[in-house]
């Protein structure tokens, strides 16, 4: 906190300046006094903005909209000017170290308080959200550490500069790189799920010290933000749970504000949310304020009516009217906390995003048809579905199924510009589409029944499926840690099954959840829901404890691993099914543990 120099302001609208707090690329930021006495921070737009009509306008939206957000965990909007000579927002001024100051100086904070600090950041989001913004700056700068909670700050103003050069330089990107997301980086459309990967990010920066993806310069940290996984090496394994789903490269795989505040539970009532090394901070800048408090404040003068033509007030008007309209449109993002209160429907997605396996690996296949048909009770499979529809017509849906040799014939019917495929090998028909990526791989219907033209019944229901494929509404609850969202071809690498097999082999999916590397020996994985393995001897792999079956017959050997990966409720869990089959019977178990040491680096922590 610094002394206002003799030539500066001391008052701003209504409110009276007494210190500056700090300054950025944007503005400065000063502590003020509002008529009824309660403390604002004021952010007073840099000059040389002011003069840009483009960006008082971007400024004008942001604050209109900016008022709609209020919660425990933000520092509500007070009042604001983007008409003033220099444009200025006040806010609620809160004590605190920012994030940064206080790791700085108290170091990493413990697993309780990082804890502590995700449930705060995942309620602000969910409350920036609904108010339709997206943060897009969300770095240890602009999150205070207060006695009952962080705070974030400076939400929409990022989004007022983010669309004129003039603010940072050309061809710069708007955010902070080691926090923002690799659609940020990549200058891609934003979403809500941006500012997911920066919490992320920001929790191992709190529980470390060092961002997941800091590099030696800012083109490397941009790098490894859009293309290498994070570096979690030293993230306590509670934290890394938390934090490493929401790190996914994909926005659509990362957790909710709302899911992320279910995982995390309630906090306990009445604890100091943080080490007291940084509740000493915090009440030295609390008797700082009351130092500068202590002094003969300025004088209050009524702020100067500004003079206003008739044309201007009608410009404003329409200024005004607009804000509104953006405000109320399907453009601006509202999430909901169960999805049931969700005012706009959900952005569909291309359908070549729609079938690609990471998409089918997230979807609930009894999900995907509508309520026209309803799921079988029993259905048992993470990646199939048996519905009974009307006049008890009866379909099996199969995501990511691999297609047949035999049998398959081209309909005159394109879903989407996808061509259809069709069957009549078995009874009934089956209807499918390939997978972009996955040729040899689909999403099929299968209707039993013969009567009429089963074929039209099969492609009507499979046009339906694709629909609901391309919307989040078929998604299953994100859970941190799931084994479900990972594609089982991408557990073993080029490298690894080139030496286990002894060939250059490329992965072959044989289901959603299963995957097949084959030369003279086959490697298989599966990583799906079951129960745990009970048969085989007991085996701990690095860690982990496994069951080991041997399975023998006309000179070839099989070797089985099982381990759970996941516990769950009612005995089943999330368990991983590795095998390697050797044709001459050789050290099949040592491949097979071998493979297993490999596979388990690259699952998801628990």
């Amino acid at each position: 906190m610094q002394p206002l120099s003799p030539d500066e302001p001391r008052q701003l609208g209504h409110y009276r300046l007494v210190a500056a707090l700090g300054a950025g690329g944007m503005g400065r930021v000063l502590l003020g006094v509002a008529p009824d006495g309660r403390l604002v921070a004021v952010k007073q737009v840099h000059a040389q903005f002011a003069h840009d009509p483009g960006f008082r306008e971007r400024f004008r939206r942001e604050v209109a909209t900016s008022r709609l957000v209020s919660g425990a965990y933000t520092a509500a909007v007070m009042d604001a000017d983007p008409e003033a000579e220099t444009p200025w927002l006040a806010s609620v001024f809160v004590t605190g170290p920012s994030l940064r100051e206080a790791v700085d100086a108290a170091g990493p904070l413990p697993v309780a308080a990082v804890r502590q600090l995700a449930t705060g950041l995942a309620a602000a989001l969910l409350d920036i959200h609904r108010a339709g913004l997206i943060h897009r700056d969300l770095k240890p700068s602009n999150v205070l550490l207060t006695d009952d909670g962080p705070r974030v700050i400076d939400f929409g103003i990022a989004r007022a500069a983010g669309d004129g050069q003039e603010l940072t330089g050309t061809g710069a990107i708007i955010g902070s790189p080691a926090f923002m997301s690799p659609e940020q980086a990549g200058t891609a459309p934003l979403t809500p799920a941006s500012d997911v990967f920066s919490l992320g990010a920001l929790l191992v920066m709190a529980a470390t010290g060092r961002g997941p993806f800091t590099g030696t310069t800012t083109a490397q940290t941009l790098y490894n933000v859009v293309h290498t996984q994070p570096d979690l090496s030293d993230v306590p394994p509670e934290v890394r749970r938390i934090a490493e789903p929401c790190l996914a490269k994909n926005p659509a795989h990362r957790p909710t504000p709302a899911q992320l505040l279910d995982f995390l539970g309630h906090v306990a009532p009445g604890a100091a949310p943080w080490p007291e090394a940084v509740h000493a901070r915090i009440r030295q800048q609390d008797a700082e304020v009351r130092a500068v408090l202590s002094l003969p404040l300025p004088p209050w003068r009524p702020p100067a009516k500004p003079k206003k033509s008739r044309r201007w007030i009608w410009v404003t008007a329409a200024s005004v009217l607009a804000v509104l309209l953006v405000a109320g449109s399907v453009t601006v993002y509202r999430l909901a906390k169960d999805g049931k209160d969700r005012r706009d429907p959900p952005a569909a997605m291309s359908i070549e995003d729609a079938l690609t396996p990471e998409r089918l690996l997230r979807a609930d296949p009894c999900k995907v048809l509508d309520s026209e048909y309803t799921p079988d009770e029993n259905n048992s499979y993470t990646y199939r579905c048996k519905y009974t529809g009307t006049g008890d017509v009866r379909f099996d849906l199969l995501l990511g199924d691999p297609l047949s040799d035999t049998g398959i014939r081209t309909s005159p019917t394109v879903i989407d510009g996808h061509g259809v495929l069709l069957s009549n090998i078995s009874a009934g028909c089956e209807a499918m589409v390939r997978l972009p990526s996955r040729p040899g791989s689909s999403v099929m219907i299968y209707n039993e029944n013969r009567d009429g033209d089963p074929c039209a019944v099969a492609e009507e229901a499979l046009r339906e499926a694709l629909e609901q494929l391309r919307t989040p509404v078929v998604d299953r609850p994100a859970v941190p840690g799931s084994l479900l969202t990972v594609d089982p071809c991408s557990v073993v690498d080029d490298a690894a099954a080139q030496q286990l097999l002894g060939a250059a082999v490329e992965p072959a999916s044989r289901s959603l959840r299963r995957c097949e590397w084959a030369a003279r020996d086959t490697l298989t994985v599966v990583l799906d829901e079951g129960y745990p393995e009970t048969e085989g001897e007991e085996l701990d792999l690095a860690g982990t404890p496994a069951r080991r079956k041997e399975t023998s017959g006309s000179g070839s050997l099989s070797c089985a691993l099982t381990w759970v990966h996941r516990e769950s409720d009612g005995g089943e869990g999330e368990v991983v099914r590795l095998t390697y089959y050797s044709s001459t019977g050789g050290n099949a178990c040592a491949k097979a543990e071998d493979a297993a040491k490999s596979v388990l680096p690259k699952l998801p922590k628990v």
